[in-house]
């Protein structure tokens, strides 16, 4: 893990591309309170799927976005899935979403589903999976209101 948060911090790009649509990896974690988040559950919705970290400084940028976007389209069929890649675990997440009042879903990864998506060369990074359960998208690097709504907005139609 260490190499990985090296290289994060080394090769930190922004870029956005449209991914080469394929099949989201199937994925279920648990958040703080014990509740399930699975994938295949949120079919028929446009889910974001956030890879960040607590000591992340560009992905505690997004946040506050991230928030404000959730709260305003979370009714016209979206999800955000927040996985935090830190090694701490709860130790360090759910302090630091409590500080932060998220209220999308966050959970931890199990070291498996980061791997499954693939190309994370540095966090935060985004994917956005369509109502079928496609990526159709992929963000690498923090994105303000504007960026975000501009990313999932001709998803949600």
């Amino acid at each position: 893990m260490k190499q990985f948060v090296i290289a994060m911090l080394i090769s930190f790009v922004v870029a956005t591309t449209a991914a080469a649509q394929r099949k989201a990896p199937l994925f279920s974690l648990k958040t703080a309170d014990g509740k399930v988040v699975e994938l295949a559950k949120l079919k028929g919705k446009v889910v974001v799927v956030n890879f960040w970290a607590t000591w992340c400084g560009p992905c505690r940028a997004e946040i506050p976005a991230f928030l404000e976007v959730y709260q305003q389209y979370k009714e016209k069929g979206l999800e955000i899935v927040g996985i935090s890649v830190d090694d701490d675990g709860w130790g360090a997440v759910k302090p630091f979403v409590a500080k932060y009042k998220i209220t999308y879903p966050i959970v931890v990864d199990n070291n498996k589903v980061a791997r499954s998506f693939g190309d994370l060369s540095a966090i935060p990074t985004t994917f956005v999976i369509d109502k079928q359960g496609m990526i159709v998208e992929r963000h690498v690097g923090s994105m303000n209101k504007r960026d975000f709504e501009d990313l999932i907005k001709p998803h949600l139609n």
